[in-house]
């Protein structure tokens, strides 16, 4: 992924998470931070990949979020210059749950 995509995925995490703290008022959604977004070359798609605080069905939550999808899409478009905005697409990371489990592990075998 190159330099131009980089920056044009942290804009849209930049932008679409002062949109979640300060538009949206799902409560189905609950806490969410977005860590990191890829840009396909063409711009057609951006995977946002987000995780959840707090306990609760993270499918659920994940559903609730995809569902105001098109609404950040068209927020985008007024808010940043880009010659096309892409498609978003809210994608769970488990890189969080993966290091806790393997810490948990690591932790048992010191005992």
């Amino acid at each position: 992924m190159g330099i131009k995509h980089q920056r044009i995925g942290a804009l849209i995490v930049k932008e679409v998470s002062q949109m979640i703290q300060t538009e949206m008022d799902d409560p189905k959604v609950g806490f969410v931070t977005l860590l990191d977004c890829e840009v396909t070359n063409d711009y057609s798609y951006a995977k946002v990949f987000v995780t959840f605080l707090g306990s609760g069905n993270n499918a659920e939550r994940l559903e609730a979020l995809s569902k105001h999808a098109k609404y950040f899409r068209m927020e985008l478009g007024k808010r940043i210059m880009i010659r096309k905005i892409p498609q978003i697409v809210f994608v769970i990371d488990a890189t969080y749950e993966k290091g806790k489990r393997i810490d948990d592990i690591l932790k048992e075998l010191k005992k």
